[in-house]
């Protein structure tokens, strides 16, 4: 049985590139939209939200100016969920993609409003674009989102399977912790979400799942409550 009915499932670019780190790797993308049909199929209300990682990260790109680098990463995250709409459609699971700016015919300006009626609907909504705004990072627009739509918690699907004290790949002694608050990642600025994002959460008390999306069934599961990742409590 569900433990949720309103999600906000949080995508890694890099987690959707598979082994390459950029593009999309296929297989994976396929795996995720099979787990979003059979949570739609329970029915599950599902908005989506993809980071742009896996083509362009603004804040790496020193050189150029940011506000340029961040509409940049805004229209990388356009493409990721342009890209996983139709993959998701494939399946058999209708769709629609909103961005807060006009992308021509490509999609849908977003408003909360739209948003509910196409869960009314029966259809996974793909809320890309960011916040539209640069210096806001794709966490924060997560957590804005989640936060209008009224959704019952942030799932964030990551290429690592929770939080950790220190990055596990470099450090072998990094602690993974099963609970955490945001008043905790704020306060030791922990880097899991960003600081805009986690302040947001706590101020609107929005929950929040960081789980790994490699595992099998990882998504299915963490809505069903059987998933062994990170909750992080407002």
């Amino acid at each position: 049985m569900a433990k949720y009915n309103r999600i906000l499932l949080k995508l890694s670019g890099e987690a959707l590139a598979g082994k390459s780190k950029t593009g999309f790797d296929e297989e994976t993308c396929k795996n995720v939209a099979g787990q979003i049909k059979a949570l739609s199929e329970e029915g599950i209300e599902i908005a989506v939200v993809i980071g742009g990682g896996n083509f362009w990260r603004g804040r790496t790109s020193e050189n150029m100016d940011r506000t340029k680098a961040d509409q940049i990463g805004m229209l990388a995250t356009v493409m990721n969920c342009l890209y996983m709409s139709e993959i998701v459609r494939s399946v058999g699971v209708r769709t629609e993609v909103m961005t807060p700016f006009a992308c021509g015919s490509f999609t849908e300006l977003f408003s909360k409003d739209k948003v509910i009626q196409c869960f009314d609907d029966g259809k996974t909504v793909f809320l890309a674009g960011g916040t539209g705004h640069p210096y806001f990072s794709t966490d924060t627009a997560t957590a804005l989102r989640a936060i209008e739509i009224e959704a019952d918690i942030i799932l964030a699907a990551k290429a690592v399977d929770g939080v950790y004290s220190a990055d596990p790949k470099a450090n072998p002694d990094a602690v993974k912790y099963d609970t955490l608050s945001f008043e905790k990642i704020v306060d030791e600025k922990l880097g899991v979400i960003d600081l805009a994002a986690s302040v947001l959460c706590m101020e609107n008390k929005m929950p929040m799942l960081v789980f790994g999306l490699n595992k099998e069934n990882s998504v299915v599961d963490a809505v069903h409550g059987n998933i062994g990742g990170t909750i992080i409590t407002p």
